[in-house]
C-alpha cells in the first residue's frame, strides 16, 4: 500500500458519522442557549440592535446608536478593540471593566449593600437560637436527658427549614412573578422581622415551634431570590463575586448571631422570665428592618422588567447599574436575545419538566443539586446549631462555650472574604476538590478529640476547639460560597428561578434534617 493510499484509509476511519436528528437538535439547542449571537456579522448585529431599540422606543438617537454597538459587543464583550465605531472614551470604559472591575456606579453598590444585609438577616436567623436554646429548653421543660426532649429541641430548631423545604421555597417563583425581586425581598424581610419578635414572646415549646415555622416563610424566598437578584443586576466581570457575597455576609450574620448570644447572656429581670434568651431571639429582627427601609432605593432587576415586557424600564434600570449606556445596551440586548432564543425553541411551557427534559438544564440541575446537597451534608450545621452544646459537652463553662462559638463564627466570616477573589480566580470546581478532603480531616480530628481523657482537660478543650476552627478555615472559602454562586449562575434565564428554588429547597430540607438531630438525640 502506498503512502497516499494509507493516508486515505486512515482519513476514512476517522471521519465522524453524521449525528442523528435528535443529537443534532440537542447540540443546536445547547449552542444557541450558550451564545445566541454566534455566527452573525457585525453589520447584521448593528441592524438587529437598531431594530430592537426603535421597536421598543428606547430613547433618542444616542440610545439607538448605543444599541447598535451594544449588539455587536454582546457577541464577544472581550473583543471590544475590534468593534468599529467605538470612541476612545467608550473603549476606555470597556477596558476598565477588565482592569478595574470594582469601579462601579453608586447604585451598584447600593444593590451590593442590600444583598449583604439580606444575607446578614439570614445568618442571624440561623444562629441566635444556638445560645438561646441553652436557656429556653429548660424553661419549656425539654432540657432533660431524655430522648423525647432531645427530639423536641431538634424539632424546634429545624422548624424554619421544614417550612422552607416543603412550602416557602416553592413560593419563590410566584412571589417573584407577582412582586418582582425587590418586592419578594421586602416581604421576606418583613416576615423575618415579625417572627423574630414573635419568638421572643413565646412561653411553650410548641409556640416556639410555630413561630420558628413561620420564620421559614421569610427565610425560603429570600435565600432563593437574593442570589438571583445579584446575578441579574451585576456586570459579568463581578457577577461571581457579587453572588458569592451571599455567603460572605451570611457568615457575617452567623458571627453577629453568636455575638448577640454572648452580649445578652447576663441580661436578667425580676419580672420577665428568660429575658436573656428572649433578647437573643429578638435581636435578629434589626437587620431585617434595615433592609425593609431601603430595599426600594435599589433598581428592580432588568430581567424581571424584560419578563414583564417593560423594555424601556429595563433599560433605565440597567443604565443606573452600569458606568456607560453602551454597557447597559450590550447587557440588555444579550439578555433579550437569550429570552428570544428560549421562546423561539418553545421552551418555558412547563419549566419544571424542562429542568429534566432539556439536556443543558438537566446537567445544570444535577450539578447544582450535588453541590447544594454536599453543602449541608458536610456537617457544618452541627457546628452552626449546636456549637454551644458541643463545647458544653467538652466541659466548657456556658460563657466560654458561647465565646468559643463566636470564635468559630469570626473565623467563618473572615475566611470567606478571600473567596470573593478566589472563586473567580481558581474556579468553583477547583475550590471544591481542594477543600472537601481537608474538611473531612478536620471533622475526623474533632471527633477523635472527644476521646482524649478528661484528666488531660486543657489538651482536650484545645483539640476540640482547634478541630472545629480548622473546619471553618477550610469550609469558608470552599463549600460554603460555591453552591449558591454556582446555582444562581448555571441555569438559563427562563428557568433560573425554578432551579434556584429547587436548589434552595434541597438545601433547606437537609438543613432541617440536620438541625433536627441533637448531639445525642439522633
Amino acid at each position: 500500500m502506498t503512502k497516499k493510499e494509507e493516508n486515505d484509509t486512515l482519513s476514512k476511519k476517522v471521519v465522524p458519522q453524521p449525528f442523528g436528528t435528535a443529537e443534532r437538535a440537542r447540540r443546536n439547542l445547547n449552542a444557541k442557549l450558550s451564545n445566541p449571537l454566534a455566527g452573525f456579522s457585525h453589520t447584521e448585529l448593528q441592524n438587529q440592535g437598531r431594530t430592537f431599540a426603535e421597536l421598543h422606543e428606547m430613547g433618542d438617537e444616542s440610545d439607538i446608536c448605543a444599541f447598535e454597538l451594544g449588539a455587536v459587543l454582546a457577541q464577544s464583550p472581550e473583543r471590544y478593540e475590534n468593534v468599529a465605531g467605538l470612541t476612545n472614551k467608550e473603549k476606555a470604559v470597556l477596558r476598565q471593566e477588565f482592569t478595574h472591575r470594582w469601579s462601579q456606579p453608586w447604585k451598584m453598590y447600593v444593590v451590593i449593600t442590600l444583598c449583604s444585609l439580606s444575607a446578614t438577616v439570614q445568618g442571624m436567623d440561623q444562629t441566635v437560637v444556638n445560645g438561646a436554646q441553652i436557656f429556653y429548653k429548660h424553661q419549656f421543660g425539654i432540657g432533660d436527658e431524655s430522648s423525647r426532649s432531645a427530639w423536641l429541641v431538634g424539632l424546634v430548631n429545624s422548624a424554619p427549614y421544614l417550612c422552607c423545604a416543603f412550602i416557602s421555597c416553592w413560593l419563590t417563583v410566584p412571589f417573584n412573578h407577582w412582586f418582582g425581586r425587590r418586592g419578594t425581598i421586602f416581604i421576606a424581610c418583613c416576615l423575618s422581622a415579625i417572627t423574630c419578635l414573635w419568638q421572643a414572646f413565646v412561653s411553650t415549646w410548641w409556640a416556639m415551634f410555630v413561630a420558628r415555622f413561620m420564620l421559614g416563610f421569610g427565610i425560603g424566598p429570600k435565600s432563593a431570590t437574593v442570589p438571583v437578584y445579584a446575578a441579574e443586576t451585576a456586570p459579568p466581570s463581578i457577577r461571581g463575586a457579587l453572588v458569592m457575597q451571599w455567603h460572605v455576609w451570611t457568615a457575617f450574620g452567623i458571627m453577629v448571631g453568636y455575638a448577640s448570644d454572648l452580649i445578652f447572656y447576663n441580661v436578667e429581670s425580676s419580672t420577665i422570665i428568660g429575658l436573656n434568651w428572649r433578647c437573643m431571639m429578638a435581636s435578629a429582627m434589626f437587620p431585617a428592618l434595615v433592609v425593609c427601609c431601603f430595599v426600594f432605593a435599589c433598581p428592580e432587576s432588568p430581567h424581571w422588567y424584560m419578563r414583564q415586557k417593560q423594555y424601556y424600564r429595563a433599560y433605565k434600570s440597567i443604565c443606573t447599574l452600569r458606568n456607560h449606556k453602551i454597557q447597559a445596551a450590550r447587557d440588555l440586548y444579550y439578555m433579550h436575545t437569550l429570552l428570544e432564543a428560549e421562546n423561539s425553541m418553545k421552551l418555558g411551557r412547563n419549566k419544571l419538566l424542562e429542568l429534566i427534559k432539556v439536556p443543558r438544564n438537566r446537567r445544570a440541575m444535577l450539578a447544582s443539586q450535588i453541590v447544594m446537597f454536599m453543602q449541608q451534608f458536610c456537617g457544618v450545621n452541627v457546628i452552626l446549631y449546636y456549637s454551644s452544646e458541643i463545647f458544653l459537652e467538652a466541659k466548657f463553662s456556658p460563657p466560654a462555650a458561647l465565646a468559643a462559638s463566636l470564635g468559630w463564627g469570626l473565623i467563618n466570616w473572615l475566611l470567606s472574604i478571600p473567596a470573593i477573589y478566589t472563586i473567580d480566580t481558581f474556579g468553583r470546581r477547583s475550590l471544591l476538590l481542594l477543600t472537601f478532603p481537608l474538611m473531612s480531616m478536620a471533622m475526623l480530628f474533632t471527633g477523635f478529640s472527644f476521646w482524649i481523657p478528661e484528666s488531660s482537660h486543657h489538651a482536650r478543650l484545645a483539640c476540640i476547639a482547634l478541630g472545629t476552627y480548622l473546619f471553618g478555615v477550610v469550609y469558608s472559602p470552599g463549600e460554603g460560597p460555591v453552591p449558591f454562586t454556582y446555582t444562581a449562575e448555571v441555569y438559563p434565564l427562563y428557568v433560573r428561578s425554578y432551579g434556584m428554588a429547587l436548589g434552595t429547597a434541597t438545601m433547606e430540607h437537609l438543613l432541617g434534617m440536620q438541625a433536627g438531630v441533637l448531639l445525642d438525640g439522633g
